[in-house]
C-alpha cells in the first residue's frame, strides 16, 4: 500500500466540516492529482490535495449523492484532479465505523482509482489545539478496505496548526457543503473563499 499524505487544505476542510455540524454525521469526497499511469497510482505516495464537503443531512439520499458526484467529477476532470477517496464523521463521538451507504460510495470511487482511501474522522480528537491527527485511514487493496498504520499517514507540516487557528477563528461557519448548496444555489460548494483562507493562514502560522 502506498503511503497517504494530506494537504493542509484537505485536512482543514474535513475538520471544519465535522466541527460545523457536531450534532450530525457528515461526509465528503477526497481529491488527488491525476496520475499519469496505473504504475504511478500504485507505487508512489498518494497525495490528497483537496476535500469537497458533501452532506450533513442527506447522507443516504442517492439522487442527491449522484448529483453531487457528477458535479465534483466534472470539476476535478477539468482541474487535473481525480476522485481518490471518501471521508466521514459519525454522529456518535466514539463511533469509528463506516456505514454501508458510505462504503458503497467509497467502493464506487475505488472502481476508478485503485489506491482510493476511506477516512473516518475521530471526533474525540477534535479540540481547539488539534494536537493529534484526527484521521483513521483505510486504503483499498486487493478488493477490500485495509486499515493503514499511523506511520504511513502524514500531513503537510503546518496542517494541524492551521486547523487549530481556523477553529479558534470559527472559520467553519464559512464552509459550504452540498446540503447548503442545494438549499441555496448561490452558495459555492467549491469553497474557493475558504481555500484562500487556508492558504493565507499557511503563511502566518509558525
Amino acid at each position: 500500500m502506498a503511503d497517504v499524505r494530506f494537504s493542509a487544505r484537505a485536512y482543514c476542510k474535513m475538520i471544519l466540516h465535522a466541527t460545523k455540524y457536531p450534532h450530525c454525521a457528515i461526509n465528503g469526497i477526497l481529491l488527488a492529482e491525476e496520475q499519469k499511469s496505473k504504475d504511478d497510482e500504485k507505487g508512489r505516495c498518494l497525495f490528497i490535495c483537496d476535500a469537497v464537503p458533501l452532506f450533513h443531512i442527506c447522507l443516504h439520499v442517492t439522487p442527491m449523492a449522484e448529483i453531487a458526484l457528477t458535479q465534483i467529477d466534472h470539476m476535478a476532470s477539468t482541474s487535473g484532479l481525480v476522485l481518490a477517496g471518501y471521508y466521514l464523521a459519525n454522529e456518535n463521538i466514539k463511533d469509528l465505523s463506516y456505514e454501508k451507504c458510505g462504503q458503497r460510495i467509497a467502493d464506487k470511487i475505488a472502481e476508478n482509482f485503485s489506491s482510493a482511501c476511506l477516512v473516518v474522522i475521530d471526533n474525540r480528537r477534535l479540540t481547539l489545539n488539534m494536537e493529534n491527527v484526527a484521521l483513521c485511514v483505510s486504503q483499498f487493496v486487493d478488493g477490500r478496505w485495509k486499515s493503514k498504520e499511523k506511520s504511513s499517514i502524514t500531513l503537510d507540516s503546518k496542517a494541524q496548526s492551521v486547523a487549530a487557528s481556523l477553529l479558534q477563528k470559527r472559520v467553519y461557519e464559512q464552509l459550504v457543503d452540498f446540503d447548503n448548496h442545494l438549499d441555496d444555489l448561490s452558495q459555492d460548494w467549491r469553497n474557493l473563499n475558504l481555500n484562500q483562507e487556508v492558504e493565507e493562514e499557511m503563511g502566518t502560522v509558525g
